[in-house]
């Protein structure tokens, strides 16, 4: 946390990094010129640069993955405002704290008139209640507010606070991006490494590749792969980028979106039929470290929802895949989801079942418990049977055809139709056969 001791003092100007600085610290952009990436947000028009001319700076949540610029545009607009900037990590400070820095700025606006950007990193570790604590100071204008977080503020910031903040979404930066600012660095002659190193062109696709349109990550490679071609007095190659990559993980964060993006992503591949999406989705997943239950789980769900009665087997598929998985484990058992998550992806499809329950327990909430036919009432007593219960009930074996032309739902129910198949796979003989029934009982 950046703090002030004197309280009548503003916070020590911004400075560029010192020259001993990480790589990625030094390069971090001076102007918003030299922003690499959000180009909705920087160029001519866009939201930032328009606020910035007029002056006008509203509170601001940045939320974007790690990387992408959310401190450094928080730092630029304290910079190209010249506005006292206090930054603040929601991880290792509290309200107290917030209150502290709160009565700084109150003094400062007081004294000079000037409103204190302050920056909060990590937002989202502030749980809701302690988010209320910038309520008061945002609704005054005593701090113009900019967090910053990697997790969707519609699940992790209170209602109040989002009202009085424009949520800003960040992209990660696209390859060309990244190699430009990887070019960037390696010729620029004060904060970078000043044309020392020479690289080849696969070294820095490798970099761009591999960092996931993380800037910071990206100059974080490039700055440790370069100290090993500088050790063995060569230009830097892709091997060098290999062999510091050696043991890398990507990124995947298990509890948080990005889980529930790829997820979707992959249940979407294969209810698209898309074997090779579906197979990508499913790398992502091991490689980052998923539970592989979770996966099987997962597809046990898909088999019925939709593929269904288009393809038996693919439940039957799924479950198996299940068993092997715990039979198995991984690394081996991603032969077991591979060749079922292909399986799910080829099998004809049909949403007919799922549908079809979905609409029943809609029709359940609707009409209440309506009461069970006495014809298909069991009768184990002799009063029962008195009250008419199995009375008039046609047993479907006495029928060469094995079904009657009896009723089975309820009165108010009667014509009633939540099972549709569909004419995709075996489904095309089911809805013959059910056509078939359904003109047997008639009205039902």
């Amino acid at each position: 946390m950046e703090l002030f001791e004197d309280s009548v003092d503003d916070p020590p100007p911004l400075e560029d990094a010192p020259s001993d600085a990480p790589l990625a610290e030094r390069m971090r952009p001076r102007t918003i010129d030299e922003v690499l990436g959000q180009p909705e947000l920087t160029r001519p028009g866009g939201l930032l640069r328009v606020a910035l001319e007029r002056g006008e700076l509203p509170s601001l949540v940045f939320w974007g993955p790690p990387g992408s610029g959310k401190t450094t545009l928080a730092r630029l607009l304290a910079r190209q405002t010249s506005l006292p900037f206090v930054a603040f990590s929601a991880v290792l400070g509290g309200v107290k704290q917030v209150r502290e820095i709160v009565a700084e700025a109150e003094k400062r606006r007081r004294r000079t008139g000037k409103r204190t950007l302050l920056f909060v990193d990590e937002i989202h570790r502030f749980n809701k209640a302690q988010q209320d604590a910038f309520l008061p100071h945002v609704e005054k204008g005593t701090v113009i507010l900019v967090g910053a977080t990697t997790e969707n503020p519609s699940f992790e910031l209170n209602k109040a606070l989002l009202s009085r903040a424009q949520v800003v979404i960040l992209e990660p930066l696209a390859k060309d991006e990244v190699q430009t600012l990887l070019e960037r660095a390696l010729a620029d002659p004060e904060r970078g490494l000043a044309g020392r190193l020479e690289a080849e062109a696969a070294a820095l696709e490798a970099i761009a590749g591999r960092s996931q349109g993380d800037g910071r990550a990206a100059l974080n490679l490039l700055e440790a792969a370069a100290g090993v071609a500088r050790a063995e007095g060569s230009a830097l190659t892709r091997d060098h980028v290999e062999r510091t990559l050696a043991g890398d993980a990507l990124r995947y964060d298990k509890s948080g979106e990005e889980h529930y993006d790829v997820v979707s992503a992959f249940i979407k591949s294969m209810r698209g039929s898309d074997p090779d999406a579906a197979l990508y989705w499913l790398a992502r997943m091991i490689q980052g470290g998923e539970d592989a239950r979770f996966i099987t789980r997962r597809m046990v769900v898909f088999a019925s929802e939709d593929v269904g009665n288009a393809d038996p087997h693919a439940l039957e598929v799924a479950v198996n895949c299940a068993q092997a998985v715990q039979l198995v484990g991984l690394p081996e058992a991603r032969i077991n989801l591979a060749q079922g998550v292909t399986y799910l992806a080829l099998a004809p499809k049909s949403n007919a079942s799922y549908q079809g329950i979905n609409e029943a327990i809609a029709a359940v909430r609707e009409h209440g418990p309506l009461p069970v036919p006495r014809h298909l009432r069991n009768a184990p007593t002799g009063l029962m049977k008195a009250l008419g219960y199995g009375k008039g009930y046609d047993y479907a074996h006495d029928h060469e055809a094995g079904a009657s032309g009896q009723t089975h739902l309820p009165q108010a129910l009667l014509g009633q139709r939540f099972y549709r198949p569909k004419q995709s796979g075996l489904e095309q003989e089911l809805a013959a056969r059910l056509a078939h029934l359904r003109r047997l009982r008639g009205a039902d």
